[in-house]
């Protein structure tokens, strides 16, 4: 079974300084068909304009992984991490007992665009932790968040994993699933198909009861692979 989530589907926010496009319900947007998938609870899609961003909120209790597509962004937080964060690069933050953080764009002049992304953990009240990684480039399927940290990916507290897929036109790979897993894909760029389901840029689609999943590129394109309890 596949439900599949356009791009023009997603509740949008405009802060002047920020442009949102939330996949799931969020802030002051709330459908109540879209609170989530699994323990996926956010994927915002947000644009920063330069010498903007986010001043020093907190957070408990939750996974979050920011993903930049363009731009840096400058992070602080409460356990005296201050990191730059450029594009292509991956960052982790388990929130624990409680962290609070800043993120902003330095640049004068480029936007950041970059992919918010909140999961459930599955233990509570835990130290606060931070990660950081960029992966090189591999086309196909690569493991980038696991509750292991196995092939060197970054750590989650959550029985789920993170892949990225990188195809170009009319390459192919596949993910073999577990019985009773959920999987949400995320298109970042360019266009796929999903076993045969044909997913544009910031399209989104909840896969359940299948063995394996079927991905072909229907041009050069990146996606984010979510294998969910």
């Amino acid at each position: 079974m596949i439900g599949i989530r356009y791009s023009n589907e997603r509740g949008a926010a405009d802060h002047e300084w920020l442009q949102s496009q939330h996949t799931f319900s969020f802030a002051g947007y709330h459908d109540p068909e879209h609170v989530g998938v699994s323990v996926l609870r956010v994927i915002n899609d947000d644009k920063v304009t330069p010498g903007n961003g986010f001043a020093t909120h907190s957070h408990r209790d939750m996974e979050i992984i920011s993903y930049v597509k363009k731009g840096t962004i400058e992070h602080k937080d409460s356990m005296g991490h201050v990191k730059i964060l450029p594009a292509g690069e991956f960052q982790l933050m388990n929130a624990g007992t409680g962290v609070t953080h800043s993120e902003y764009n330095p640049s004068d002049t480029e936007a950041l665009e970059f992919l918010q992304i909140w999961i459930q953990p599955d233990v509570h009240g835990i130290k606060p932790g931070y990660q950081q990684k960029q992966f090189a480039r591999s086309e196909g399927l690569q493991l980038i968040v696991s509750p292991d940290a196995r092939k060197g990916s970054l750590l989650i507290h959550q029985d789920a994993c993170l892949y990225q897929l990188q195809l170009n036109a009319e390459q192919f790979a596949s993910l073999p699933l577990e019985p009773g897993r959920t999987v949400y894909v995320h298109v970042v760029s360019g266009a796929i198909s999903v076993n045969n389901e044909q997913l544009r840029e910031g399209d989104g689609a909840t896969v359940k009861d299948v063995d394996v999943l079927e991905f072909a590129g229907m041009k050069n394109s990146e996606a984010l692979i979510f294998d969910l309890p």
